[in-house]
């Protein structure tokens, strides 16, 4: 643990940098409070995004229904439901992924430290450099390891002092480091899928994002490989907000501090929708939940 925790405390850690607004200057908004409940409270960690009455529609279709919730600093929050209950499209809301889908359109406020994450003047390039995201099936560029680590600070122009310890920063920081380390130049598509995982990791924190979104990182992987990326959150939740979307309940309970229940509802003009139900600590949610559709749903009644 110790390669891991310097790869960690020298590749990104957000309280050593400012806050900074993705807006051009001037631009200043008070966020909205979400309207789920937190038992950190006010004394707890600050909302680093938050939403506020967020729909998501592709073409007429209301995908899901007015979300509000805050994502807190340096914690991580599970998104679980039964499928179709809109926690992947939620999720892509966080960093504007939903603009490459021509026919998607969002509702309500997307904030960031305040600021209105689709404002015009909002580079959607900037807010994913930001908000990282980590995708379900492993996605490393047809590079050696050492380009799919440096290939995002390339690109974005990103100065660093220099561009082999920055690479080694980063893999130490996903845990890969040690298994790497003699392979640089081989191809990232010739390691384990846990191994690529956790170089696509290293490849999102290289760009020095403050949050991390996880959209069913684990799905397809093998149980020894969901283990090292669980111990992973860990690590990286001393200095990154994590957002994972998951569809086991076990892998919420063990990894996140807040857990986000959404489900499928059909309205009165028999349109299904999803909608965020409760959001709660994670340890309340999982005994004494709030609403009784939560219950059902980790009772196994539904889902």
């Amino acid at each position: 643990m110790g390669n891991l925790q310097e790869g960690l405390d020298m590749i990104s850690i957000a309280s050593d940098r400012p806050t900074v607004r993705i807006a051009a200057p001037g631009a200043d908004r008070a966020g909205h409070a979400g309207t789920a409940g937190s038992t950190d409270g006010p004394g707890g960690p600050p909302a680093v995004v938050e939403l506020d009455r967020v729909s998501v529609f592709y073409g007429d279709h209301e995908a899901v229904r007015e979300t509000s919730m805050p994502i807190r600093q340096r914690r991580v929050t599970a998104l679980i439901g039964p499928s179709g209950c809109g926690k992947s499209t939620i999720l892509r809301t966080m960093n504007r992924m939903n603009d490459l889908i021509p026919s998607a359109r969002v509702t309500g406020r997307v904030s960031y430290h305040g600021q209105d994450l689709y404002a015009p003047e909002v580079d959607p390039i900037e807010v994913r450099r930001r908000i990282g995201m980590v995708f379900q099936k492993p996605n490393p560029f047809p590079k050696s390891i050492y380009d799919n680590v440096a290939y995002g600070p390339r690109v974005t122009g990103m100065k660093v002092g220099n561009m082999d310890d920055h690479v080694e920063q980063a893999l130490r920081g996903a845990a890969l480091w040690d298994e790497v380390k003699g392979k640089l130049r081989s191809n990232g598509l010739a390691l384990s899928g846990g191994q690529q995982q956790r170089l696509c990791i290293a490849r999102t924190i290289a760009v020095r994002p403050e949050v991390i979104l996880m959209d069913e990182p684990c799905s397809a992987l093998d149980p020894i490989a969901t283990g090292r990326i669980e111990e992973l959150m860990h690590e990286l939740a001393q200095h990154y907000t994590i957002v994972i979307v998951t569809h086991n309940m076990q892998q919420a309970a063990r990894v996140s501090h807040y857990t986000a229940f959404f489900t499928a509802e059909v309205d009165a003009a028999g349109v299904r929708h999803g909608k965020l139900v409760e959001l709660n600590d994670t340890g309340k949610l999982f005994t004494d939940p709030d609403d009784k559709r939560t219950e059902d749903y980790i009772t196994g009644r539904f889902g």
